[in-house]
């Protein structure tokens, strides 16, 4: 009896790391693409990978967008065939407790030099889609007083 409680415990933990697998590369997959759907300036594909409520925060002290201010601002870059291509070297992810919220946080090259992104993502109706995401410059802090001299020119 126990060697089969044994293996009811070690299969099903086995079983619960390749759901979480499979979710993992579920994520990774969406927001890998969406990244590729900005580069090859693939408007639809971009913002089908969003909610209704998705909400974008850009650089830009005033960039807080609503997903259809956000449409607004990037249809002319992606009507002219290019938009942005963001590459993510590191991302890492975490869960609400009944796995049908995930957050991350990732490290971007981009033009900008280094960037670092975080977002949220939604399960909505079996479907993974991204629900917020906020693009940030890196600066070391012992270059931030140079910055803020910068900022106020």
């Amino acid at each position: 009896m126990r060697i089969i409680l044994l293996s009811l415990f070690f299969f099903s933990t086995f079983i619960a790391r390749t759901q979480s697998n499979e979710t993992l590369t579920s994520l990774d997959k969406l927001v890998n693409e969406w990244h590729l759907s900005a580069a090859k300036a693939n408007f639809q594909e971009y913002f089908n990978a969003t909610t209704n409520d998705f909400i974008f925060l850009g650089t830009a002290p005033g960039e807080r967008w609503n997903k259809a201010e956000f449409q607004s601002f990037c249809k002319p870059y992606f009507d002219k065939g290019k938009a942005w291509d963001f590459k993510p070297s590191k991302r890492l992810w975490n869960f609400t407790a009944n796995g049908t919220i995930a957050y991350f946080d990732e490290d971007l090259d981009t033009w900008m030099e280094s960037c670092r992104g975080s977002g949220i993502c939604v399960l909505e109706n079996g479907e993974w889609k991204i629900a917020y995401y906020n693009l940030t410059v890196l600066i070391e802090n012992e270059k931030i007083k140079e910055f803020i001299k910068l900022r106020k020119e």
